[in-house]
């Protein structure tokens, strides 16, 4: 296949040019047209202080109009554009082309353990569905109350480090056991089931607890490390995991 180039003329005849060629092998699938995926490569003209999501912008915008990635705020909030690039999650819109060797081809490719549909885009129903099932939101017992419920520092202190996460599934989908089996909850659901455990305010920990000791849940984890190196955020996301182990056990012993 051939490869599709974008070069700035005048910018790459200047020799104050801050323009670099870049080749991004972006891993194709579309199943309108074969079941397989192949890698297509692309040549761009491209600043290194740049993004790859500026690279996969200029491509799409440029050169093939098909090629398939979800983005939004492009500014490592909504956690959309998490992608494999060359071999480790990352965020699009966080990855500068400096930083990942441009000298040779950037490979871009989809998270895995999710099923592709089309490029880079995989489908991410399993995910939210194991989010929702830890119960991701406060539960109190009562009438409305009157005034906020307050919490003192030292207690928000305890699971303020979960509270960052922007489910992206670059932890869940770093997994090797979640690649393996797709029902284990995955490291971002026990990181958002963490964030309402161990808050003082709550009053479902218990039922929480109960969910996760699962044979899909915090058991099935091994401690490889995986999801926390994953994190664009840097939750320590296998520390909370350890948490919630240690809660369950706590609590029965």
């Amino acid at each position: 296949m051939a490869t599709p180039t974008l070069v700035k003329k005048e910018e790459a005849k200047s020799a104050a040019s801050p323009y670099i060629t870049v080749t991004f092998r972006i891993r194709r699938f579309n199943p309108e047209v074969s079941d397989q995926a192949e890698w297509q490569d692309f040549q761009i003209e491209i600043d290194p202080k740049e993004r790859v999501l500026d690279g996969l912008h200029k491509i799409k915008w440029n050169l093939d109009g098909t090629l398939t990635f979800r983005r939004s705020c492009a500014h490592g909030i909504c956690g959309s554009d998490a992608m494999r690039i060359n071999g480790k999650n990352r965020l699009a819109c966080k990855t500068l082309i400096k930083d990942i060797n441009p000298e040779k081809p950037i490979t871009v490719e989809a998270i895995k353990g999710l099923t592709v549909m089309k490029d880079l885009v995989v489908d991410m129903e399993p995910f939210f569905q194991a989010y929702r099932d830890v119960m991701p939101f406060l539960v109190t017992k009562g009438n409305e109350p009157t005034r906020e419920r307050l919490q003192t520092a030292e207690d928000r202190e305890r699971f303020d480090d979960t509270t960052k996460c922007i489910l992206c599934a670059a932890c869940t989908s770093s997994c090797p056991v979640f690649w393996n089996d797709g029902q284990y909850f995955g490291p971002a659901a026990i990181v958002n089931a963490h964030r309402f455990i161990f808050d003082s305010r709550d009053e479902a920990g218990e039922q929480r607890l109960e969910i996760l000791n699962d044979k899909d849940g915090v058991w099935r984890c091994r401690t490889t490390f995986n999801c926390t190196d994953a994190c664009p955020r840097g939750i320590e996301v296998t520390k909370a995991i350890q948490e919630v182990k240690r809660a369950l056990i706590t609590r029965r012993f």
